[in-house]
């Protein structure tokens, strides 16, 4: 099959993340018909001009998918970012990063300046708190922190010095479904910008742009690589927001090297159908784990039982393979004697892999602007791609463990 640029843009999802950001320029050879189905890892620092002439006409025009310099990118990175671009209806681009945490930094760097205020989900990714707390502080941005489920009532919230409002929907810790198009309407009526980190969900599950965000940060890292061997990020657009992004990325030097894009882009092809695997088999877990009796409770936003699920329903159209449990008691060795006996679970940072993972969390050390109180220790877990029969008969023997340990 030919790459063809003009494809129409109104294809099927499935379809879409199969051939978006496959230009014919990036895969075939000038003259030659046909071409390879992926981009080639272009890798490049210095790029040649013909004399003087061409290279001062270079720097005279846009770099924006065109070779100037190696930090500018190659059409390894111009195709992820492509890509990731078209699966956000109303995006005019996307800017890459070597991790989740730089595009988060980067795009917050991107719209506020000293003296201004920033407006952040109280359950946030901790490392985002840890760069409001520990750089935008030292800089003079004051970061107010707000109830996720604050909704409409952000607008009491804002000030003269508000200049951007943060979201994670839901939180990756915690859960919460936040009411998105409520907050994003208020912002925009008062010219603030708003950023979500949406991670969880990906445009697959929810296209942020088209709920009225400016700007959707993904840490491309988790579900878009896919098998956990990758660290990159992104951050995607409106027009009015893109060219600020992308001036910031290029002012602090941000890149991804083309190897990581083109894992990025490969794992990209196969996200619909992982995510559906990861939904089918987390929802199954997370419905059986709410029936055992050493569960206070399961926060998953498919669940009716979950707070958010109302907002979850309206706005989403599925859920992801990460989710959290409350355990009903016990204690911190308790807990571990659940998680250090999983045999199909590994023990470790990050999700969105192929593999399954279990980690014990504890959100109260991450509030400021609510309380956190459960019943008994949380555990989050990543449901990978394994059997879930495997899957709960494990956590079915670490209940059990659990349980002789609380007494």
């Amino acid at each position: 099959m030919s790459q063809d640029a003009d494809k129409p843009r109104d294809r099927k999802p499935l379809t879409q993340i199969a051939q978006a950001g496959r230009k014919p320029e990036w895969t075939g050879m000038p003259g030659q018909p046909g071409g390879i189905v992926n981009p080639p890892v272009w890798r490049a620092s210095t790029i040649l001009y013909d004399d003087v002439a061409h290279l001062r006409s270079a720097a005279g025009r846009s770099t924006h998918e065109r070779l100037f310099y190696g930090r500018k990118g190659t059409p390894t990175a111009w195709s992820l970012s492509d890509a990731l671009t078209e699966m956000e209806p109303g995006a005019e681009g996307t800017m890459l990063y070597p991790s989740g945490v730089a595009a988060i930094a980067c795009a917050l760097m991107a719209v506020l300046k000293p003296g201004d205020q920033l407006l952040m989900v109280d359950s946030a990714y901790d490392p985002t708190r840890n760069f409001c707390e520990q750089m935008l502080c030292p800089l003079g941005i004051e970061t107010v922190y707000y109830d996720p489920t604050v909704g409409a009532g952000i607008a009491d919230l804002i000030t003269d010095a508000t200049r951007a409002i943060f979201l994670e929907s839901p939180g990756s810790l915690t859960f919460e479904v936040q009411d998105v198009p409520a907050i994003t309407a208020i912002a925009r009526d008062r010219g603030i910008a708003t950023l979500i980190d949406n991670t969880w969900a990906t445009p697959w599950f929810f296209p942020a742009l088209s709920h009225g965000v400016d700007i959707s940060i993904l840490a491309c890292t988790k579900y878009i690589v896919g098998h956990s061997d990758v660290m990159i990020g992104s951050a995607t657009a409106t027009p009015a927001f893109f060219p600020k992004i992308r001036q910031a990325a290029y002012l602090f030097g941000q890149m991804t090297s083309p190897d990581d894009a083109w894992l990025a882009a490969r794992g990209l092809r196969t996200l619909g159908v992982r995510l559906n695997q990861h939904q089918a088999s987390a929802l199954r877990i997370a419905q059986w784990l709410s029936q055992q009796p050493d569960v206070a409770r399961v926060l998953h936003p498919a669940l009716p039982s979950c707070p958010g699920h109302a907002l979850w329903q309206r706005d989403f159209t599925g859920s992801s393979g990460l989710f959290s449990f409350v355990l009903k008691g016990g204690d911190e060795k308790a807990r571990a004697a659940l998680i250090d006996g999983l045999a199909h679970f590994g023990i470790g940072y990050s999700w969105g892999g192929f593999e399954s993972l279990a980690l014990p969390v504890d959100p109260a050390r991450y509030r400021t602007a609510t309380a956190w109180q459960a019943e008994g220790p949380l555990v989050r877990l990543q449901i990978g791609l394994e059997d879930s029969d495997d899957l709960i008969a494990d956590l079915d023997a670490g209940l059990a463990r659990f349980r002789a340990m609380r007494g």
